[in-house]
């Protein structure tokens, strides 16, 4: 298989030029930090908790696409499928501050766990309050008795919105730690893939994988999944995908659930709506309602062909933020 098509410049100007984009379609609503690789919204409000988001890019929207209104308020953004470094990470968390401290929710992973550590204490030097989610809901990365070495995959999403309409409306950093730990703690996720992304500056692929096979529970990055075998029909895959997923909590009859059917890149609106479809038929079979769905392009691994599926157990509380209107480059509610 030859090396995959991209639209790019030099390859090493990817994430400066992504951001020069993002900038330039968000109308005036965010700003580039300083000439780095980061974004912040022009208008945060004076004593509001901050929510802080980042990774590696390479995944978009995620992270940059859900900084604005009741979503995330900064995100700085590391190379291509890699963390974010300290001091990126510190400029970013201290533009974004306004006296109330900061949340930082991120994907699990260890170099993202170090640096957002690294610059935790040293926004803590600094006099700046900070907290840390670490999102895992991949449910495939890691048995339920070892959850916190599990993955942060497009469950991200949820967690980031949950957070985002926690911190526009509660002024005490713990209590919207509080929020986005529960949100966390209610997600879980699954992916598929069926062919693999690539690298901008090498073109070589994050995988490999025969034309006539899959590989169910597969990371954003290429990491291993839980099985891999021929392909078969969607109903099929979507079914065992849930079912693990739901085991996973557990979910059970009489819950109520938002669900995310997420494309990892190069996937067909198509697929994913059939996809969901039998999502629904599944949760309904097993007496779980769903409040609402989404399905689209949330965290991406390039042209990377497959998906995955998230669900949240909702209460009150929860189902208030992520129904809250929200504005950005990848994601609007009204």
């Amino acid at each position: 298989m030859g090396k995959p098509k991209k639209l790019l410049n030099n390859p090493v100007d990817v994430v400066t030029e992504l951001i020069d984009g993002l900038t330039a379609a968000c109308g005036g609503d965010l700003r580039r930090l300083d000439g780095r690789n980061a974004v912040v919204r022009t208008e945060i409000a004076d004593g509001k908790v901050a929510l802080l988001i980042g990774g590696g890019s390479g995944h978009e929207p995620m992270f940059p696409g859900f900084v604005g209104p009741n979503l995330a308020d900064g995100a700085p953004c590391g190379e291509v499928f890699a963390a974010p470094t300290p001091d990126l990470i510190l400029d970013t968390l201290s533009a974004v501050d306004r006296g109330r401290g900061v949340l930082m929710v991120y994907g699990n992973y260890a170099g993202d766990n170090m640096n957002f550590d690294i610059a935790a204490e040293l926004a803590e030097e600094a006099g700046i309050v900070t907290r840390t989610v670490r999102v895992w809901d991949d449910v495939a990365a890691a048995p339920l008795d070892r959850i916190t070495d599990r993955r942060g995959i497009a469950g991200d999403f949820f967690v980031i919105k949950v957070a985002g309409g926690a911190a526009a409306e509660l002024s005490d950093l713990d209590e919207v730690y509080r929020v986005a730990v529960k949100a966390r703690d209610n997600t879980r996720s699954m992916g598929v893939a069926l062919a693999a992304g690539s690298i901008p500056e090498t073109g070589e692929r994050t995988f490999e994988l025969p034309e006539d096979e899959i590989e169910i529970g597969m990371g954003a990055h290429g990491e291993p999944g839980i099985a891999r075998r021929k392909i078969t029909d969607a109903d099929a895959i979507a079914e065992e995908m849930t079912d693990r997923i739901l085991a996973d909590l557990p979910f059970s009859a009489g819950d109520e659930v938002a669900l995310l059917v997420n494309n990892l890149g190069a996937t067909t609106c198509m697929e994913m709506l059939i996809v969901a479809r039998k999502v629904h038929q599944v949760l309904k079979a097993r007496g779980i309602a769903v409040h609402r769905t989404d399905v689209g392009s949330f965290l991406t691994c390039q042209e990377m062909a497959g998906l995955s599926i998230t669900l949240m157990k909702l209460d009150g509380e929860l189902k208030r933020y992520l129904d809250m209107p929200a504005r950005s480059f990848a994601y609007s509610r009204a």
